[in-house]
């Protein structure tokens, strides 16, 4: 038996801006077996388009037939796979951490290491606005851990295609 490699993928989906399309994408998943592990919806620069930007998890056959079925449904605009080609990618967390005095110069040094920002103070607790990759997320959010996490929401990948010339920051 020939094992095959299961990994992450990103799909960008462009959809008409209709109600229920969401619901026909998600249904899409769900019939079949596929899990979403993210998934960002807004409207794009044209208000009659929106872009689901979804991350699912499944090997090459898969994704070529999670390809195929969104394809078929009639909403959907455009499906890009970001396998292989160069892409932006970026998630955004909202924390809230307990703030005790003794730990609250060592929050805003972390807050500053990591290049966030504090969005709210209240008398027991900081949340802190982060913005990276999976990788930088996670990795902050451990080093807060021990602090006391209270609450953490997060959008999920949201990515885009580089420019053919590679242009990077």
């Amino acid at each position: 038996m020939i094992e095959t490699k299961s990994e992450r993928h990103i799909l960008s989906i462009l959809v008409e801006n209709q109600p229920g399309v969401l619901a026909r994408v998600a249904g899409l998943f769900s019939g079949r077996g596929f899990n979403i592990e993210s998934l960002c919806v807004a409207e794009t620069t044209d208000p009659l388009v929106s872009r689901m930007t979804l991350m699912t998890d499944g090997d090459m056959g898969v994704l070529e037939q999670i390809k195929k079925q969104l394809n078929k449904l009639v909403n959907v605009l455009k499906v890009i796979d970001f396998a292989g080609a160069g892409f932006v990618q970026r998630e955004m967390a909202l924390i809230k951490v307990r703030a005790r005095p003794e730990n609250r110069a060592e929050i805003l040094r972390m807050v500053d290491i990591f290049r966030c920002r504090i969005v709210d103070v209240g008398t027991e607790c900081y949340t802190v606005e982060m913005t990276g990759d999976e990788g930088k997320i996670s990795a902050f959010l451990s080093l807060l851990k021990p602090m006391g996490i209270k609450e953490i929401a997060r959008t999920g990948a949201l990515a885009l295609a580089r420019e053919k010339n590679g242009g990077q920051m």
